[in-house]
């Protein structure tokens, strides 16, 4: 085979659609349904992309597609909280990264919404998903506010089919890489410029048709971001701010309450010191786990059990890779926040039901139970171990291959000596 062809049939394997949704049986494994005890020789019912049946002893319909898990674990797929998926490519192109809106001097892009950029075709998706990971939050970065992300489930070739919600949430960071754009180099100046921009949206709100008259004063941001920010402002979109040095958390804390915003924290490294203010203002936080040396100023007190304690603490925790490229070891942070003091059962949670619940989709997504979306992993043993494989991946309702560029990659080469001679000459 020339390697245009085989080119071509690794495209092919990545870009073809699953089958069709059937009814599966996932039979005799211990089921993790998350929204309660495990369940010994347990059973999962899929039908028509949805979970209908979750227990011992369930009847399976007739015609069902049986998979055994007899000795496996069954969980939901796992949920990564923040990530640029399906945004980048090649970290040092420029041309494939379509996270950042950069023509803005100001630092706000609140307008900006990523899900026009998604590529759905991404190889970095069948890497993320054949490790377990069936549903992400891609995120825009940089910049004060930096614009709405998406939520979406890594199965698909259109971003509508792909998409849970649209935007999600608005993302943002007061974080130290922020300061010199926004900020005039210093925090004080940073965190002006953030109440600048919610006051002028707030002014702006009570009376649109002035500003189009040109009868109002000149606002901090452009109309689109002004508007945008509208649904912020009411409560009706999470603002989720990058921030990790535990002073700059309780002045985002303080914002949030004086603007009523539903405010998420992403990284929080030095949220262990804060923990009980976040939990008074019931503000949850994506933790990355592994992150324990003060690479900055803004992070001199990281820690590896930053998620316990803020577990402890009663904060909300969904424990996330901060990643792209590697966002399949989520499952590591997430077994290495146990190891750190977090209880096994909320590190599980931590990467299932817990960021479905800060994102508002807990209805559908997080937990095995009927009516929730049928996004199902079988596991061949400890999903929070890095020697268990994962064995089925279902995304509503169709099993995954397990085929990424890489593993055509491996398949390709496992046996170089036998392929080499079949290329030579007679």
């Amino acid at each position: 085979m020339t390697n245009r062809l085989i080119a071509a049939a690794a495209a092919a394997a990545l870009a073809a659609a699953p089958a069709a949704a059937q009814t599966i049986a996932i039979t005799g494994g211990t089921v993790h349904p998350i929204s309660g005890p495990a369940i010994p020789n347990g059973t999962v019912i899929i039908q028509n992309g949805r979970i209908t049946a979750v227990g011992a002893g369930v009847a399976i319909p007739a015609g069902a597609v049986r998979i055994d898990a007899t000795g496996k674990i069954v969980t939901p797929g796992l949920f990564e909280s923040s990530t640029n998926m399906a945004l980048v490519e090649v970290g040092a192109v420029d041309a494939s990264a379509d996270f950042q809106f950069d023509d803005d001097e100001d630092q706000v892009a609140a307008a900006f919404n990523v899900a026009d950029g998604i590529n759905p075709r991404s190889m970095v998706i069948p890497v993320t998903r054949i490790a377990g990971v069936t549903t992400v939050v891609s995120r825009p970065s940089g910049g004060l506010i930096s614009g709405q992300g998406l939520a979406f489930d890594l199965i698909g070739d259109r971003v509508d089919e792909m998409a849970i919600r649209s935007p999600i949430a608005m993302f943002g960071s007061v974080s130290e890489n922020e300061q010199e754009a926004a900020g005039g180099g210093t925090r004080g100046g940073l965190f002006m410029r953030l109440r600048e921009v919610l006051e002028d949206a707030r002014v702006w709100a009570r009376n649109p048709q002035a500003f189009e008259r040109g009868e109002t004063r000149q606002f901090s941001a452009s109309r689109l971001d002004l508007a945008a920010l509208q649904p912020v402002l009411r409560g009706e979109m999470p603002l989720v701010l990058e921030a990790h040095r535990a002073s700059d958390i309780q002045t985002a804390l303080r914002i949030a309450d004086e603007y009523d915003l539903k405010l998420i924290i992403a990284g929080g490294t030095e949220g262990w010191m804060v923990a009980d203010d976040l939990a008074r203002a019931r503000v949850p936080v994506l933790v990355k786990v592994l992150r324990n040396l003060p690479e900055s100023f803004e992070s001199l007190g990281a820690r590896y059990e930053n998620a316990a304690l803020l577990r402890r603490a009663g904060v909300q925790v969904a424990i996330t890779t901060g990643e792209t490229f590697k966002a399949f070891n989520l499952r590591q942070e997430a077994g290495n926040a146990v190891a750190y003091g977090l209880p096994y059962e909320e590190a599980l949670r931590a990467v299932t039901l817990y960021p479905a619940q800060i994102f508002g989709v807990a209805d559908r997504y997080g937990t095995l139970e009927p009516g929730k979306v049928a996004n199902v992993v079988v596991w061949d043993g400890d999903p929070l171990e890095l020697t268990t494989d994962v064995e089925h991946v279902i995304i509503r309702g169709r099993e995954v291959p397990l085929v990424s560029r890489e593993t055509l990659l491996r398949d390709r080469y496992m046996n170089l000596d036998e392929n080499v001679r079949s290329y030579r000459r007679p």
